[in-house]
């Protein structure tokens, strides 16, 4: 697998911009005659050189994907996935809404109906963010374990299975499993990996 990814590029230089730099001293006032009319004669060269820049220099978006990247997709794409998630989690700049049935009962809000965007103070309510975080943080542990070869090994008891006198079949039934604890790492991946899901369009900074 190869990526090439630049960060944005945006090449627009507003003719305002550049009546701002003119008059660096003072303030302009957009509604000025001359600011009119000089952003009337700015703006097609404005377009132009917009236009220009993005064929010169326009972003770069190369993938390329190798055969053996999709023999476990899963495993190639759990250690890219693992530093973004870590890496949105200390820059975000706000949170998304959350539903309740997907924290604990602590971090819920306990507002009849659920929240509504439209009429909710997130001023308000101490608890929205760190909803959020809660969502991150459970996302983050199920790729950490995925990036874990053997992340269920620890379910696993072989002390009694090492008897070198004893045939292969005979020392796999002395392996001691806790599957419940099993369950319960595997359930808690499952459900991060949902919420990646369900929090896909929400993972913005």
């Amino acid at each position: 697998m190869k990526i090439y990814l630049s960060k944005y590029r945006y090449h627009w230089v507003s003719p305002y911009a550049i009546c701002e730099k003119v008059c660096f001293w003072r303030e302009i006032d957009y509604d000025e005659p001359w600011v009119k009319f000089a952003n009337k004669i700015l703006n097609p060269f404005c377009e132009a050189w917009q236009k220009l820049f993005d064929i010169i220099h326009p972003p770069i978006k190369y993938v390329k994907i190798d055969k053996y990247d999709t023999w476990n997709m899963d495993s190639t794409l759990s250690p890219i996935i693992l530093p973004m998630l870590k890496q949105l989690k200390v820059t975000k700049h706000g949170s998304p809404f959350v539903d309740d049935a997907d924290v604990p009962a602590k971090l819920r809000t306990k507002v009849p109906g659920g929240l509504n965007a439209d009429t909710h103070k997130v001023s308000e309510d101490p608890k929205f963010h760190r909803r959020w975080d809660y969502i991150l943080d459970e996302m983050i542990w199920a790729f950490e374990q995925l990036c874990i070869d053997d992340h269920e090994s620890q379910f696993f008891d072989h002390s009694l299975a090492n008897n070198p006198e004893d045939n292969l079949d005979k020392q796999v039934r002395k392996i001691k499993v806790d599957r419940v604890g099993l369950k319960k790492h595997n359930d808690r991946i499952d459900n991060g990996l949902q919420l990646f899901g369900k929090y896909y369009r929400n993972l913005w900074d």
